[in-house]
């Protein structure tokens, strides 16, 4: 269970299934679209979401080859769960700025004495 959840938890797995939401996207749209992510980092996540069986990787015979992702069902089940965190997120992100304020100038205070 740890595994699973170390797996979906970390902020890339969470930015890579939003994305794939409803639709289909290739690498590089992905890696636009994930400020930070280097290209490394993205193919070991979406590596390791495949394995989980989260995301489905389809490869298409073309030269230069086309490499699509998608959300599996499974992965639009967690989906569900992501959106519902994300919604919390942007709801409660001043009061989790304005807490996170107040601590920081409780502790400069406390650094202070």
């Amino acid at each position: 269970m740890r595994q699973i959840l170390d797996r979906i938890a970390d902020k890339w797995s969470l930015l890579v299934i939003a994305l794939l939401d409803g639709r289909t996207m290739r690498f590089t749209q992905l890696r636009r679209e994930i400020d930070g992510i280097s290209q490394r980092m993205l193919t070991v996540t979406l590596r390791q979401l495949e394995r989980d069986g989260l995301v489905l990787r389809t490869v298409y015979p073309v030269v230069p080859p086309r490499v699509e992702y998608a959300l599996t069902s499974l992965g639009r089940t967690l989906h569900e769960t992501v959106h519902a965190l994300v919604e919390w997120t942007e709801a409660n992100r001043h009061e989790v700025a304005a807490a996170r304020e107040a601590y920081d100038g409780r502790a400069a205070a406390r650094d202070g004495e």
